[in-house]
């Protein structure tokens, strides 16, 4: 007896904490995506050339072998074999403020966010004038929020934590002189880590709970257009389909050694991206993206507890919109200076946001440079300033904002244009 009720106890705790536990792997498991670049509550830095852009024009606009990560069909754009890296730490400054009226207190928990190192590379080879093979890699990995553990939103999330790999192998054709095609899979692993903590018996007591290894295997696809009607312009139209991912592992809390089983089913939705490039005069290009995210796709999750039933809730995403310009100068032969802004629609109504998903509207200020060192070899350095919005969270167990939501993004790029075995490779400096 006292087993069955610890079950259903545990049962009902999780259902409970259904929203919540929701809400968090959304964030973190869309990073899972190779092309998880678009907005919303997608995550956008990836250490590619666009990112000291704000990520406007991406996949329109072909200065390295990253570009394949924004629009596979935009790889045709490249005269050779080609690889592109980058490395970029992100750094937050996210701090709840509390109401007053909270039941479960005023504690803010300091700085929430954690440091995430952020990797991409990809490489591009040349098959015939025509077709080019890609194959890129990224990872994010770090803890993402892990405040207080007496902070206002403990029953919520005391700490978050991921790991992920992701590979998207892809084949591009150019049709016609001003049309390419690009299409390919995206194969990803994930596993997370979530920590909370519950309300016990006693009353008023509370325990420690963990969502342990949650992990998955799951494939999605992708195809791209690269357009270009004129000389000094091109469009770039990229669709990414549903990824269906259901994460397995282990719920740990107040119930022994029971430790059932636990699955969450997460559908991260489709998306259009249309971007568009601009050479205006030989020194300034101007860049633009537009895209929509099926959110509401993802209003209803499915979670299994052990051998009980599955149950679907509903979460509350909307459908989200993203708008990019940037611009590109052109300072010497060598140094191309780039910025960029880009703005976001949330993705939650204020009645919806949990403590886990602290994501309101969103706005990016980017810079960068890229500097030629020669004919075949580029580095790059950018920055991100991203606002996160208030954030308002109206839950039943945590009430106030988020007065200081703000994360930045340091990068560096590396990308080769000719590589050894092209034949035509030079990496000696200019002149030499």
């Amino acid at each position: 007896m006292l087993l069955l009720d610890s079950t259903h106890r545990c049962q009902r705790l999780v259902f409970r904490l259904l929203v919540v536990l929701a809400l968090g792997p959304l964030l973190l498991a869309a990073t899972l995506m190779a092309p998880a670049h678009a907005g919303g509550l997608y995550v956008n830095e990836y250490s590619t050339t666009s990112q000291a852009n704000a990520g406007a024009g991406r996949g329109a606009w072909v200065p390295d072998a990253s570009a394949t990560l924004h629009n596979p069909a935009s790889m045709t754009e490249l005269d050779d074999h080609g690889f592109a890296t980058g490395f970029s730490l992100a750094f937050g400054d996210v701090h709840f403020d509390a109401s007053s009226t909270s039941p479960s207190g005023s504690t803010n928990g300091g700085n929430q966010a954690g440091i995430a190192p952020i990797a991409s590379f990809s490489y591009v080879h040349k098959v015939s004038d025509r077709v080019r093979f890609g194959l890129s890699f990224l990872s994010l990995s770090g803890s993402i929020l892990d405040p207080g553990n007496d902070w206002a939103g403990r029953f919520e999330m005391t700490e978050v934590s991921l790991l992920t790999i992701s590979v998207a192998p892809t084949l591009a054709v150019r049709v016609t002189d001003w049309l390419s095609v690009g299409a390919g899979p995206v194969v990803s692993y994930g596993v997370l880590d979530w920590k909370l903590r519950v309300n016990d018996v006693p009353p008023g007591s509370e325990s420690k709970a963990k969502f342990d290894n949650l992990d998955d295997w799951q494939a999605s696809g992708r195809v791209g257009l690269y357009l270009k009607p004129l000389e000094d312009v091109s469009l770039s139209i990229f669709y990414q389909s549903k990824i269906d991912f259901k994460l397995d592992g282990k719920f740990r809390g107040p119930v022994g050694s029971l430790n059932p089983g636990f699955k969450l089913g997460l559908p991260l939705p489709q998306f259009v991206e249309v971007s568009a490039y601009w050479q205006v005069t030989d020194k300034i290009a101007l860049l633009g993206t537009f895209n929509w995210e099926d959110w509401s796709e993802a209003d209803k999750l499915r979670v299994t507890l052990g051998s009980g039933p599955s149950v679907d809730a509903a979460v509350g995403f909307i459908d989200t919109y993203k708008i990019g310009v940037g611009a590109n100068y052109r300072l010497t032969d060598e140094w191309l200076l780039q910025t960029g802004v880009s703005y976001d629609t949330s993705g939650l109504k204020n009645k919806d946001r949990s403590t886990a998903l602290p994501v309101d509207e969103q706005i990016r200020f980017a810079i960068g440079a890229q500097h030629d060192l020669n004919e075949s070899l580029t580095l790059g350095l950018s920055f991100v300033y991203l606002n996160l919005g208030q954030g308002e969270v109206r839950r039943p167990t945590v009430r106030g904002d988020y007065d200081r939501n703000n994360m930045f993004v340091f990068g560096m790029t590396v990308a080769f244009k000719e590589l050894p075995w092209s034949g035509r490779a030079t990496f000696a400096g200019k002149g030499s």
